[in-house]
């Protein structure tokens, strides 16, 4: 319907007053979806958030951008940010970037972690001291409290390292 009104627009025919309205209301609605997908939001924190401080969604809140020239790579919205860690001071309603967050630790440099060995039907399980602090995923250094033998292994999401052969 929309192709033969402009057809007849331009061809310099009359349109009938329901013609005209429907018209309307396509172009209101293209142009309404076009406003609508250039809205973006963006995530900021309502008072100071300092670096190692967990983000609760409560301490943020979500605005809507009004410049066009923000780069990207900022938070869109809180449930994205929110159990993060900050690892940097983050302002009162500025952008967080997603480069200044970090997952939370999963293991903690000096306690006591299961080291796991998997290799088909051996499983080897041993204690270990981690040397590092290291999120679930991380490959991380990890000495054995029997024998003393630093070896890496990947944290994963119970708490336990899984030991990489050499």
């Amino acid at each position: 319907m929309m192709f033969r009104l402009t057809a007849a627009l331009r061809r310099g025919k009359t349109v009938s007053a329901h013609g005209r309205a429907a018209l309307l209301a396509l172009i209101g609605l293209f142009v309404a979806d076009a406003a609508l997908a250039d809205m973006r939001t963006a995530v900021v924190p309502k008072r100071i958030i300092y670096p190692g401080e967990e983000i609760q969604a409560g301490q943020l809140e979500e605005v809507e951008v009004t410049n066009p020239n923000l780069v990207k790579g900022y938070a869109e919205n809180i449930n994205a940010v929110s159990g993060l860690i900050s690892k940097r001071t983050l302002l009162p309603g500025r952008v967080i970037l997603t480069s200044a967050l970090r997952e939370p630790f999963a293991v903690s440099r000096g306690t006591t972690v299961q080291l796991v060995f998997d290799n088909g039907s051996l499983v080897l399980r041993a204690s270990g001291t981690p040397l590092q602090d290291a999120a679930v995923g991380e490959l991380i250094k990890v000495r054995n409290k029997d024998s003393g033998v630093i070896v890496s292994g990947t944290v994963m999401g119970d708490g336990t390292v899984h030991v990489v052969a050499k």
